[in-house]
């Protein structure tokens, strides 16, 4: 049983019967809000609904809490309580808790992962960096919000599949080959004219070697025009492999890796047909321009050059189209705050060809600033140019990096503390997550020298004291938050989640003795540290972050 949904919708019920009896106003009311209160006088759960449904029912909200307690039939309640401006605090019987923790132990492993929920599916596109260069520190905190996030909707029950958009169709990877091409000739002491508009990276020489590591020296007896078409696919595959690598040591995979040039040519005319018959394009100096401005957009887009060439928002029409047309219900992207003015085009689009745009979420990552020592790091130490997503996760760890890429909303700026996120304390909030894991582990340890095990119905009403009652309250809380979080597309609510309950386990584990104490009573105690770690892995899981058994 999710107590909190319980509690909602006995609330929710209670309103509904009295608009039914005329004592309260009818409308559309809010949803109603559950929170744990910070002191255990106020109860065990709170809501503010009487005054979030103030102007709808158009009385004072201790009216409305009033008429809302009055009306409530609920067995596990044992009294609710009107405090302050009409807050309504709920007051649970002894054992309600203990019957819900029983339940949640009963789930084992599976406790957190939610029912399959009936809906179309929900495509989460993220990263989807260029080709041409390394993954850096502003992909990684895609990486890690979207593989995240996905996570989240798996265990939320939702259908969903990730997918990387490979930009490989552009003049982007002409001049790959060319930069690449230049540097492979000088691994053999080759003349070598580096092109004018070339990459300069680092990672373009080690492209080349790796070229030069799998095929030797065969490239250089070809023609010059036929090398620079091998290298096409051969630098193209190179990068794509090393791009992989990266995500995987960053713990993220994806379901499809999704080719540009699958859309051209026959997809992107097709797209481009649409809109022409629903005359949502015309010519304009030779150009095929598309009418968005119709759709909200600030000026009309160009979709055809006036040679003939689609341009890059041809392509993502078609890209997004094809989406909705394998069957997704809900499209959501991951991008840089940098493409804030393409998100209205995109969605005009959608609109033009008969979608709903509201099926289209764009989330949008604000900046990462890295910090050492307290000071701004603006370049990577070994090559002068900016820090990559591997040198990230070389210096403080792929759990570390992940942690703190989600912990705070994607759409505020992140101050990156590599200090603290590389320390073994306390005060980094990831290590303080995995010690409570691993602390807990060493604990079932000791418990199994000493011949201590957990019953089949251990005694949980032997858990009376308040830091026990505020772990077990958390714990049931999870099922909600999940559910919360993924309709939110919040994953930094798991992160905050994960951290509250070590913090709960820390206060418990401080208090309370499981070794040396009455057997029931140790017993009980082994139980609820068992739960809480069962609850925590879970949620590191989410984040794509280890569960330690040891530390």
């Amino acid at each position: 049983m999710d107590i909190k949904d319980h509690l909602a919708r006995a609330v929710r019920a209670a309103a509904e019967e009295a608009m039914a009896e005329g004592v309260l106003s009818r409308g559309e009311m809010p949803a109603v809000a559950l929170e744990v209160p910070p002191q255990k006088e106020m109860g065990d759960f709170a809501t503010n609904f009487a005054m979030q449904s103030a102007r709808i029912f158009r009385q004072n909200p201790r009216r409305i809490a009033e008429t809302i307690v009055s009306r409530l039939h609920l067995a596990e309640l044992d009294r609710a309580e009107i405090a302050g401006p009409g807050f309504i605090n709920f007051f649970l019987r002894a054992d309600v808790l203990y019957d819900a923790l029983s339940q949640a132990i009963d789930q084992g492993e599976a406790y957190g992962t939610l029912l399959a929920k009936e809906r179309e599916p929900v495509m989460v596109e993220y990263v989807s960096a260029n080709p041409t260069g390394p993954l850096h520190v502003g992909h990684g905190r895609g990486a890690a919000v979207g593989s995240a996030l996905v996570n989240l909707f798996r265990v939320a029950g939702y259908p969903v599949r990730s997918e990387y958009y490979i930009n490989d169709a552009g003049n982007q990877i002409d001049i790959l080959a060319a930069s690449v091409n230049a540097r492979y000739l000088e691994l053999f002491d080759r003349a070598a004219v580096f092109p004018e508009n070339g990459y300069h990276g680092a990672d373009i020489i080690a492209t080349a070697e790796r070229i030069a590591a799998k095929e030797g020296d065969r490239y250089l007896a070809m023609p010059e025009a036929e090398r620079l078409q091998a290298f096409r696919e051969v630098a193209l595959r190179e990068k794509l492999a090393a791009l992989q690598e990266d995500l995987a040591a960053f713990n993220v995979r994806f379901d499809v890796w999704f080719s540009e040039r699958n859309l051209h040519p026959e997809k992107v005319q097709t797209a481009i047909a649409e809109l022409r018959t629903k005359g949502a394009v015309y010519e304009k100096g030779g150009a095929l321009w598309f009418r968005s401005t119709d759709y909200g957009d600030d000026k009309d887009r160009v979709v055809v050059r006036e040679n003939g060439e689609p341009t890059y928002l041809a392509a993502d029409i078609a890209y997004h189209r094809d989406k909705f047309e394998r069957g997704f219900g809900t499209l959501i992207n991951l991008w840089g705050a940098d493409h804030h003015g393409y998100v209205c085009r995109v969605k005009a689009a959608m609109a033009a060809l008969g979608y709903d745009p509201s099926r289209l979420t764009v989330l949008l990552l604000q900046m990462v600033s890295l910090y050492r020592g307290g000071e701004l790091v603006k370049m990577s130490k070994r090559t002068g140019e900016s820090v990559t997503l591997a040198e990230l996760i070389e210096e403080v760890g792929t759990d570390a990096a992940r942690y703190f890429f989600v912990m705070r909303s994607l759409d505020s700026q992140l101050d990156f503390d590599l200090d603290l996120a590389k320390s073994q304390s306390n005060e980094n909030p990831v290590y303080y997550i995995q010690y409570a894991h691993a602390r807990i582990a060493s604990i079932f340890r000791q418990a199994k020298e000493a011949g201590l095990t957990v019953d089949e119905e251990p005694d949980l009403m032997q858990l009376t004291d308040e830091t026990e009652i505020a772990l077990i309250k958390k714990i049931i809380e999870y099922p909600d938050e999940i559910e919360r979080a993924a309709a939110d597309y919040a994953p930094q609510r798991i992160a905050r989640f994960s951290y509250d309950t070590a913090a709960a386990f820390h206060s418990f584990y401080s208090k309370c003795r499981i070794m040396g104490v009455e057997k029931p009573l140790a017993r009980a105690r082994l139980a609820l540290a068992g739960k809480a770690q069962q609850v925590i892995r879970h949620a590191l899981n989410i984040l794509g972050i280890s569960a330690p058994q040891k530390m």
